[in-house]
């Protein structure tokens, strides 16, 4: 019998609970630690799991049995993190998004790459179903030439929100606002179905909340392939029942998904005729305005495809060099609307 992969969580926070669902889910993973700088955090969820759990991170390190290491701290303290883990010899998952630099993004990736070990990062919508199909047809040709592509994350976020955690809003440990910490997984999406940006020119505002970091921002695209698009993120509109969206136009059909299911799906037929594929499309219609809830699907396969990926020896679906173009495209937006002049990736 092969031996269980070994998942050690840091940051024993909210997102925790898919790590510690995902792992338990996953075949070939086992969740043997956990830490927490707080020990009553580290406490209460090693208790829960029955492992054993640390205020050290560098004792838990020390393991042997631990293989990988799930980073659910706040993104700022990931690279460090996640360098440490590789030095001692560890494989990394890391939510998003997986640093707040560029420059400490690579230093992840190198880190990683010199020691031998995976580096993955959670975008779990690249691997559900419904998400996957949409990636083939625009594959396949299906929409003709893209010309379109657009994302609306209007997202509501309350001043109690940011206020229930002093690292909540704030350039050094979140990075950003509604695009870096909320927008983050729509606008992995739109670059990984529309492929590289050529330039961006954006604003990003704080209007509504007392924060550091954006609560409202837009951007305009352009991607290498020619086609154009959009960008509008926020956490400052009210009501927070507004379902996001994502928009692809082609020459010959368009894909148009509200929340996590497909709103229209609509080709060119015989005769120009307008053909719908939305009912053949699983999840058609599910509309959901929050974008940490989508279910727990996409954790158990990104920790499954971990095991896969160690036990293989290839790189993890989501790579530290795929994690890295989201953010890329988010500090282009903030470079855009500090310097008012547009961006060339």
């Amino acid at each position: 019998m092969e031996k269980k992969v070994g998942f050690g969580i840091v940051g024993c926070g909210v997102i925790a609970s898919w790590h510690v669902g995902a792992i338990a889910r996953a075949e070939g993973a086992q969740l043997i630690a956990v830490c927490d700088e707080r020990e009553d955090k580290a406490k209460k969820l090693g208790e829960e799991q029955k492992v054993e759990w640390y205020t050290d991170y560098q004792k838990m390190l020390e393991r042997e049995d631990l293989d990988v290491v799930s980073l659910c701290t706040p993104s700022s303290l990931h690279p460090g993190q996640a360098v440490a883990a590789a030095r001692a010899g560890k494989h990394v998952l890391t939510e998003k998004p997986m640093a707040i630099s560029l420059k400490d993004a690579d230093e992840m990736i190198e880190a990683c790459r010199r020691a031998g070990v995976k580096l993955g990062v959670i975008f779990q919508r690249r691997v559900q179903d419904i998400f996957l199909k949409v990636k083939k047809a625009l594959e396949e040709g299906e929409l003709g030439r893209v010309v379109l592509g657009d994302i609306y994350m209007k997202y509501y976020r309350s001043q109690q929100y940011y206020d229930s955690g002093s690292w909540r809003g704030t350039w050094k440990f979140d990075g950003g606002g509604a695009l870096m910490n909320q927008g983050i997984h729509l606008i992995d999406l739109l670059q990984w179905y529309l492929g590289p940006v050529e330039t961006i020119y954006g604003y990003a505002e704080t209007l509504a909340r007392k924060i550091e970091v954006e609560d409202t921002a837009v951007a305009i695209l352009k991607f290498k392939s020619g086609a154009l698009g959009v960008i509008e993120g926020t956490t400052s509109v009210y009501p927070e029942t507004i379902p996001h969206r994502l928009e692809l136009h082609g020459d010959r059909g368009s894909i148009m998904i509200e929340g996590e299911g497909i709103k229209r799906w609509e080709i060119m037929g015989r005769e120009g005729k307008v053909v719908s594929r939305a009912e053949e499309a699983e999840g058609a219609g599910k509309a959901i305005t929050d974008p940490t809830d989508i279910g727990m699907e996409g954790h158990i396969r990104q920790v499954q495809d971990m095991v896969e990926a160690i036990n293989e020896d290839r790189e993890p679906i989501v790579s530290g060099e795929e994690g890295r173009k989201s953010l890329q495209i988010i500090l282009a937006v903030y470079q855009s609307a500090k310097t008012g002049k547009p961006v060339r990736l």
